[in-house]
């Protein structure tokens, strides 16, 4: 009797412990079940869902419709929709259809539009072509221009086309410039050209250069290449160095080289030292065994 009695005891003593254990594991569950219920999913089990849980997933899954709904989605419900969102709806709908007509875009539908509503797009419409034709640019319609619009749209696109043939970039039409753009567009394209040149950039003609600018380059690309050759760089011509400036270099390389030996820091090249160069080396700064 006493067996049972403490056997019963300890088994009473076993749930308590346990039981806290078995409660998360359990909730544990719920909780992803009622996340797969959440998302749609498959695994989900709607038999396992509390009261609560029940209503927190219709108010999920209403929220999802009204966003499905104003998205335009195919999984939207209009029948789920309350009164006031379903309003609510219509009137984010009506305001898109009027953006999109005002914006051209394809979507549009002006059977919906209001009469002003309508006049504001057919505005949008006419202001859109006039910007489209003066930039050249999207579905320009001439024949919807009035004549002035027309008077205005030629004369942007002269504007823009003596603007693209001085910067050397668009459409340039050098058969639409009149003299005086021809002789405006001709300087800028030779400092343009004088520009490319000092700089050592592509589109340089030096067939184009004055005699003076010829020699001004000249002197500006001998320059540059002095310095490529005393950096190391792959733009070097050794061949275009006079006889002093390659004897120049040669000393500067023979004093780096040096210099680095001496002080044990940057790349060293021993054999070039001379003997009482190598001699002046502090044991300490060279190579390592």
């Amino acid at each position: 009797m006493k067996v049972n009695l403490r056997g019963s005891l300890w088994a009473q003593l076993a749930c308590l412990i346990l039981w806290p254990v078995f409660s998360i594991g359990q909730s544990s569950d719920l909780g992803q079940n009622l996340a797969a219920c959440k998302a749609g999913r498959e695994t989900c089990d709607h038999s396992k869902l509390s009261q609560s849980q029940v209503a927190e997933l219709d108010a999920t899954n209403r929220e999802r419709n009204v966003s499905s709904c104003r998205n335009g989605f195919d999984s939207c419900d209009h029948s789920k929709l309350t009164g006031p969102q379903a309003i609510a709806l219509a009137v984010a709908d009506h305001e898109h259809n009027v953006s999109n007509c005002k914006d051209g875009i394809a979507s549009c539908d002006p059977t919906r539009l209001t009469q002003s509503e309508a006049r504001e797009s057919s505005v949008a419409a006419q202001r859109r072509n006039i910007s489209d034709c003066k930039d050249g640019i999207g579905d320009c319609d001439h024949s919807k221009l009035s004549p002035s619009e027309a008077v205005a749209v030629d004369s942007a696109r002269r504007q823009l086309n003596v603007s693209d043939c001085k910067n050397g970039a668009g459409l340039c039409d050098h058969s639409k410039l009149t003299a005086s753009e021809t002789s405006d567009v001709a300087v800028a394209e030779h400092q343009r050209n004088t520009q490319n040149c000092e700089n050592g950039w592509n589109g340089c003609d030096h067939s184009k250069l004055s005699p003076l600018e010829a020699s001004q380059i000249s002197l500006s690309e001998h320059q540059r290449n002095i310095s490529a050759c005393r950096n190391g760089l792959e733009t070097c011509d050794d061949s275009k160095l006079t006889p002093a400036e390659t004897k120049m270099l040669a000393d500067a390389e023979q004093q780096r080289n040096y210099k680095a030996c001496l002080k044990g820091y940057g790349y060293c090249d021993r054999s070039r030292l001379t003997a009482a160069e190598a001699k002046a080396i502090p044991s300490e700064h060279k190579p390592l065994p």
